[in-house]
């Protein structure tokens, strides 16, 4: 009686590419569609938090966000699941992801330790500003003072978080960087609530020219200092709002 051993075979097209190849790269070509797709979600649904778009303790649909962005669930899980881990989102008690909410005690502890990084990203680009860093800080606050002019609530949202993120780079250090943003991550949808009006866009726009004057002196003290105010004020509405 014959054996019968099982062998893989493999089929090559007249290119002399195998199919094997082929379907291998097609394989990874689907897992990095789906992977930037998960990203694409994640930024979505980031800047939606952020602005306030998604309030806290909304409830995210999987279902739903699938049909929205035209895709199966598993990028979306793959987003939510991020998301998750960052804080942003929470896993509720029954099925479903939530907006993270926090209650008063909880959003002044977390923007105490908000106000020390941010205070440090001030001292530290202080120290180190290039021409490329101070051009960037400088766009972004262009960016806020167009918005508030013009009274675009999400455009002036998007715009203060680059500016701050401008600060956070121009340390130079990419750590510090994460940590300052998974705090504003966290914070966006209440810090939202304070900017109700064009007035209120104005006031924020304006209070950053000072802030940008104490960075560009150079001298770390002064600049931690005008942070320091600056995050204090910004605690401060953002209590009155929620």
């Amino acid at each position: 009686m014959q054996s019968c051993v099982s062998s893989s075979i493999i089929v090559t097209d007249p290119g002399g590419r195998t199919w094997q190849g082929m379907l291998k790269n097609v394989s990874n070509r689907v897992g990095g569609q789906k992977h930037s797709m998960a990203k694409r979600i994640e930024q979505a649904l980031l800047e939606e938090i952020g602005t306030g778009a998604l309030k806290p303790g909304q409830r995210l649909d999987e279902a739903g966000l699938a049909r929205r962005f035209g895709t199966s669930r598993t990028p979306v899980r793959e987003a939510l699941s991020r998301l998750t881990a960052q804080g942003v989102l929470v896993q509720g008690e029954r099925r479903g992801v939530f907006v993270a909410e926090y209650s008063r005690e909880q959003l002044s502890q977390i923007f105490e330790a908000m106000h020390e990084i941010e205070t440090a990203c001030a001292r530290i680009a202080s120290q180190r500003l290039t021409l490329l860093s101070r051009s960037e800080i400088e766009a972004a606050q262009a960016a806020c003072e167009a918005a508030a002019e013009s009274g675009d609530r999400p455009q002036y949202l998007r715009a203060n978080e680059s500016f701050h993120m401008a600060i956070y780079r121009a340390t130079g250090n990419p750590y510090i960087t994460e940590i300052a943003s998974e705090f504003r991550r966290r914070t966006g949808p209440f810090r939202a609530k304070k900017f109700e009006t064009r007035d209120d866009l104005i006031a924020s726009a304006r209070s950053h020219a000072e802030l940008i004057n104490d960075i560009f002196s150079e001298d770390s003290a002064t600049a931690s200092r005008s942070m320091r105010s600056h995050m204090t004020a910004s605690f401060l509405e953002t209590l009155r709002a929620n």
